[in-house]
C-alpha cells in the first residue's frame, strides 16, 4: 500500500518514530558489492526507523518491482548490519536499523520499487505485523549515483486548475461602455437579476464601478503616451526621454549683476554679510523699485519688506562677503600731469589719485563715464561706458613731483586679468578751446556680485513648517503578487518595496543657477558674467529634522552611491517641483517617518533681466548695515544671464541628434576636433600617438591664437579637459609647436612721386606680427607652405610700390636658397612658420625692408 497524495510536508515518519512499535522505512542507498567489484549497484542499504528485530524479515518477503528493460530483479540475500567487513568509515547510519540487501543483478534507469510483503507463498501482498502500510515500500533508482543536471527530488503533480476567464471586450474604453459591459455580464451569469432603477444597490455598485474603471482607463492611457518621446505631454516624461540619448534639459538659469553700494563718509571697514552665522537665514537682500517710495535701506522686519514683495518687487541675493569703505565709493584715475588723456582698448592696467592701501584683490572695480567728454556734464555721460575688472595687483607708489605735498603724492598702481581688458576707449580727461574737462571717467569700488532670488528656510521660519508636500517619508509599502512555481510547494515571498517618496515645493519658480565659489583663483570679472543654463543646479538642500547632514540636488542619480544622500529636482511645465529620491542603490532611498525640512529659493528666468538702476533698495538685518551708513545701492549694470526653462518642442527637435555629438576620442582627428572644445584659444592641434614604454600616448601639439604661450596652466587645464574623452589605455601629453623662423628679405622700388619714407611706412604697417599684420601667428598654422606670392601681393598693394622683389626667403641660420628659387617653403607636420621682426627676439624671424627710388 502506497500514497496517494503528493504532500509537501511529509509528517507520518515522525508520527512512525513516536508510536511505541509500528517501523517503516526511512531511506534507501545503492552501492556496489565490496566482495566482487565487478557486480555493480547489486547492494541496497534499506535504512529504516526503528531497529530491525533478527530473523523478522526473510528475503522472500522483500520484493523488488518494475523496470523497463531488466525487470524480475531476484534478492538473494539480506541481513542486518554493514556489507563490508570492516564497516565504511564513516560509518552509514546505525547498523541495527539498517538492512543489506544483496540482487542478483543490477537494474536498468527506470525507477523501482522494493516493497515488504507479508507472505508470498501465501498470496498475502501486505505489509509484514508491525510495519506501517505506508512507509512499507520506496521507489528508488539503481543509477542514482550517474550524472545529471537535474534534482532528483520529485516535483509536484497537484497544479492549480486553470480557470477559464470571461469573454471580455477590450474596446470598453469609458464610463457607458465599462456600465453597459458589466450589465451584460450580470445578464449571462445572474439572468435573474433584472433590476435597472438607478437607486437599486446593484446598479449603484455596477456605476461606482465603471467610474473607478473610467479613471484607471485614462490612466492606462496616459501612461502609454508619456511612454514615447514623439507622443509624451509632460515635461518630466520628456526630460528623462531625452537622458536616454544624453540630452540634459535645462530647466533655465537665474539673473546676475554687479550692485554698487555707496557708503556714507566717514564710515570704513564696513562688513556686508550674506549670512552672519553659518547655516544662519539670509540678511542681505537687494529689491527692485516698486510704484511707491521706500527707504533705500530697511530691515525685513518692516512692513515695507512684506508690502513691496506683495507688490512684485524681484529680490536679488548677495553671493559673497564684502569689505565696504567710503574712500572706495569713487577713486579718480591719476594722468601723472598729463591732461586729455584716455585708457586704451585693452588696457590691462592704471593709476589711482591717492593711497587705497585697502583695496585688495579679487575686489572688483567699475570704469564709469561720469561726465560728457565734450561738454563736462553728468548728463551727457554715455551709460555703455561702463566695464567691471577683478583687481590682481595693487602697488602703492608716490610722485616725485609733489613730495612737498603729502596728499598728492600718494598712487595707487592696480593691474586686472588680461579677460577683463577694456572693451572700448576710456576717456580719462578732455579738453578743447573753451573747457577742460578732468576726471571724465571715475573708478567705482564698493561692489558686489548679486544674482536673483528669494531664499525660503524651513528651518528658520517662525512656524517651522516644511515646504515639502507631503514632508514626511509615508511608511506604506508595496507588496507586489508572490512568484508560484510548478510545484505547490514552492512559493517566493517577495520583500515589500517602500511607496515611492515624491514630494512637491509649496512655493516656485525654483531657482536654477550655476555654481559661484567667492575664493582664490577668482575669477575674472568677465567670466563670472558669462555662464550657461546648460551648467545650473536646481538651489535647493534638504535636511532631516534634527540631523545636520545635508541631502545634495544632482542632475541624475546614474553616478550616486547607494548610500549617498542625494536627489533629483523634476519641474513641470506649471513650475512646480517634484523631488525624486534615491533606491538604495543609486542613491540613498529616505527612512520612514522622516520629515524632510528644506533651503530653496525661487525666481528663475528672463524675468530677473533688468535694466541699470532697477535695483534701489537694501534689506538687511544686520545692525551695522542701516540707513546711517549706507546713503544708496544701484545696479551700474543691466541684470544679464537670466534664461527661461528650455521648451518641450526644443527639446523634440535637439535631442535625437545628441548621441550624434563626439564623445569620444580615439583617432588623431577625434583628439584635435575635440581640444578645439575644450579651450576657445586653440586655433588648430596635430596630434601625434608615440609609444613612451609603458603606454600609449596622444601627444597633442597645440598652436594657440594670437600665437599665445602652451605653458603649464594651459597645459593642465586641457589636459583635465580630454580626460572624459580620451580612450582607456592612452596616456595625454601636450606640447609646444615647432616654431621656423624665417628670414625674408625684399627690395621695393618707389614711384617717382611718392615720398619714400611714407611708403616704407605703410609697409612696415602691413609686415609685421600685429593684429593686422601679414606676419601676425593667426596667419601660420601647422605645416602650412608659405609661397612668396602672398609677400608680393601684400606689397604691391600698398600705394606707391613701383615693383617688388624678394632677394632673401628661407630658414633662419640655413644656407639653402631653394626656397627663394622655388618660391615656396615646405613646412613639416608639426613645424608652423614664424616672422616676428622683434629687434628683442632677433631668433623669431627677421624681415628686412630695403627701400629704393622715390623722392
Amino acid at each position: 500500500m502506497t500514497t496517494k497524495y503528493f504532500c509537501c510536508n511529509e509528517k507520518r515518519r515522525n508520527q512512525i518514530e513516536a508510536h511505541p512499535f509500528l517501523n517503516g522505512i526511512d531511506y534507501l542507498e545503492v552501492a556496489d558489492n565490496p566482495i566482487h567489484p565487478d557486480a555493480f549497484q547489486t547492494i541496497l542499504h534499506v535504512h529504516f526507523i526503528k531497529d530491525i528485530g533478527p530473523s523478522s524479515l526473510t528475503k522472500e518477503q522483500i520484493i523488488i518491482e518494475g523496470g523497463e528493460r531488466i525487470k524480475n530483479i531476484t534478492v538473494t540475500q539480506i541481513f542486518i548490519g554493514y556489507s563490508s567487513s570492516p564497516p565504511f568509515s564513516p560509518p552509514i547510519g546505525d547498523p541495527s536499523k539498517t538492512l543489506i540487501v544483496q540482487v542478483k543483478e543490477t537494474g536498468d534507469f527506470s525507477v523501482y520499487t522494493l516493497r515488504l510483503i507479508k507472505d508470498p507463498k501465501l498470496g498475502l501482498q501486505e505489509p509484514p505485523d508491525n510495519y506501517d502500510p505506508i512507509l512499507s515500500s520506496i521507489e528508488f533508482s539503481f543509477k542514482i549515483e550517474c550524472r545529471s543536471d537535474f534534482d532528483c527530488k520529485p516535483e509536484a503533480s497537484c497544479e492549480k486548475e486553470k480557470i477559464t476567464p470571461p469573454v471580455i471586450t477590450y474596446l470598453a474604453k469609458d464610463y457607458a461602455s465599462f456600465r453597459q459591459l458589466m450589465l451584460d455580464r450580470m445578464a449571462l451569469i445572474l439572468p435573474q437579476w433584472k433590476e435597472r432603477n438607478p437607486s437599486d444597490t446593484g446598479i449603484a455598485l455596477v456605476e461606482l464601478l465603471a467610474y473607478a474603471a473610467d479613471h484607471i482607463s485614462y490612466k492606462q492611457d496616459a501612461v502609454a503616451t508619456e511612454a514615447y518621446f514623439g507622443t509624451a505631454r509632460k515635461r518630466i516624461s520628456i526630460r528623462r526621454h531625452a537622458r536616454l540619448v544624453d540630452y540634459k534639459m535645462h530647466e533655465g538659469c537665474n539673473a546676475r549683476t554687479w550692485i554698487h553700494i555707496e557708503v556714507k563718509k566717514g564710515f570704513n571697514n564696513l562688513k556686508i554679510q550674506r549670512r552672519i552665522a553659518s547655516g544662519g537665514p539670509i540678511v542681505t537682500r537687494f529689491l527692485t523699485k516698486i510704484s511707491r517710495d521706500l527707504p533705500e535701506v530697511f530691515p525685513s522686519s518692516k512692513p515695507e519688506y512684506q508690502s513691496a514683495l506683495d507688490e512684485g518687487a524681484k529680490v536679488f541675493e548677495l553671493m559673497h562677503d564684502e569689505e565696504l569703505h567710503a574712500d572706495h565709493n569713487e577713486m579718480n584715475f591719476y594722468t601723472w600731469g598729463d591732461d586729455r588723456c584716455c585708457l586704451p582698448k585693452g588696457a590691462t592696467s592704471a593709476s589711482l589719485a591717492g593711497n587705497f592701501s585697502k583695496l585688495n584683490e579679487g575686489q572688483v572695480l567699475i570704469f564709469k563715464e561720469v561726465k560728457g567728454p565734450e561738454t563736462g556734464a553728468k548728463a551727457d555721460a554715455d551709460p555703455s561706458h561702463c566695464h567691471a575688472v577683478r583687481l590682481t595687483n595693487i602697488k602703492l607708489t608716490y610722485d616725485p613731483l609733489f613730495a612737498s605735498s603729502p596728499p598728492e603724492m600718494f598712487v595707487t598702481e592696480i593691474e586686472w586679468d588680461e579677460e577683463d581688458a577694456l572693451l572700448f576707449p576710456l576717456c580719462i580727461s578732455s579738453k578743447n578751446d573753451t573747457l577742460s574737462v578732468d576726471n571724465v571717467s571715475v573708478a567705482i569700488g564698493n561692489n558686489v556680485l548679486v544674482d536673483h532670488g528669494l531664499t525660503i528656510d524651513d528651518s528658520n521660519s517662525p512656524s517651522k513648517q516644511s515646504s515639502l508636500d507631503p514632508a514626511v517619508v509615508s511608511e506604506s509599502v508595496i507588496t507586489p503578487v508572490s512568484f508560484i512555481s510548478k510545484s505547490c510547494c514552492e512559493k517566493s515571498l517577495p520583500d515589500p518595496i517602500p511607496a515611492s517618496y515624491r514630494p512637491m515645493l509649496l512655493e516656485g519658480p525654483l531657482t536654477h543657477a550655476v555654481s559661484y565659489e567667492h575664493k582664490k583663483p577668482f575669477a575674472s570679472a568677465t567670466a563670472v558674467m558669462n555662464f550657461s543654463a546648460e551648467g545650473t543646479l536646481p538651489s535647493i538642500l534638504l535636511y532631516e529634522e534634527g540631523e545636520t547632514d545635508e541631502w545634495l540636488p544632482q542632475r541624475d542619480l546614474l553616478n550616486s552611491a547607494g548610500n549617498a544622500p542625494e536627489f533629483v529636482v523634476e519641474m513641470e511645465s506649471d513650475g512646480i517641483a517634484h523631488l525624486r529620491f534615491g533606491d538604495n542603490t543609486h542613491g540613498k532611498r529616505p527612512v520612514a517617518n522622516t520629515k524632510f525640512m528644506a533651503t530653496y529659493r525661487i525666481g528663475n528666468g528672463t524675468s530677473g533681466n533688468l535694466g541699470r538702476g532697477s535695483i534701489a533698495h537694501l534689506v538687511s538685518d544686520d545692525p551695522t548695515i542701516t540707513s546711517d551708513t549706507i546713503r544708496y545701492v544701484s545696479n551700474l549694470f543691466v541684470a544679464s544671464g537670466g534664461t527661461d526653462p528650455e521648451s518641450i518642442e526644443v527639446v523634440r527637435q535637439k535631442a535625437p541628434h545628441a548621441f550624434l555629438t563626439q564623445e569620444r576620442a580615439v583617432t588623431k582627428l577625434d583628439y584635435e576636433e575635440l581640444s578645439k572644445r575644450i579651450s576657445n584659444t586653440i586655433q588648430r592641434t596635430a596630434c601625434s600617438f608615440r609609444w613612451t614604454g609603458s603606454w600609449r600616448t596622444a601627444f597633442l601639439t597645440v598652436d594657440r591664437e594670437e600665437g599665445k604661450e602652451v605653458d603649464n596652466d594651459f597645459k593642465k587645464q586641457l589636459r583635465k579637459g580630454i580626460e572624459r574623452y580620451r580612450l582607456a589605455g592612452h596616456d595625454v601629453e601636450v606640447d609646444q609647436p615647432r616654431f621656423v623662423s624665417l628670414e625674408l628679405e625684399m627690395v621695393v622700388c618707389v614711384k617717382p612721386n611718392y615720398n619714400a619714407l611714407h611708403v616704407k611706412k605703410a609697409l612696415l604697417k602691413i609686415f609685421n606680427n600685429k593684429q593686422k599684420g601679414i606676419f601676425h601667428p593667426d596667419h601660420f598654422s601647422f605645416g602650412q607652405t608659405i609661397y612668396q606670392s602672398m609677400f608680393y601681393t601684400a606689397a604691391q598693394n600698398v600705394e606707391g610700390v613701383a615693383s617688388v622683389q624678394i632677394t632673401k626667403f628661407k630658414r633662419q641660420g640655413d644656407d639653402n636658397n631653394q626656397a627663394t628659387e622655388t618660391g615656396k617653403l615646405t613646412l613639416s607636420r608639426l613645424e608652423i612658420a614664424r616672422i616676428d621682426n622683434d629687434p628683442n627676439f632677433p631668433d623669431h624671424g627677421v624681415f628686412t625692408l630695403i627701400i629704393q627710388g622715390g623722392k
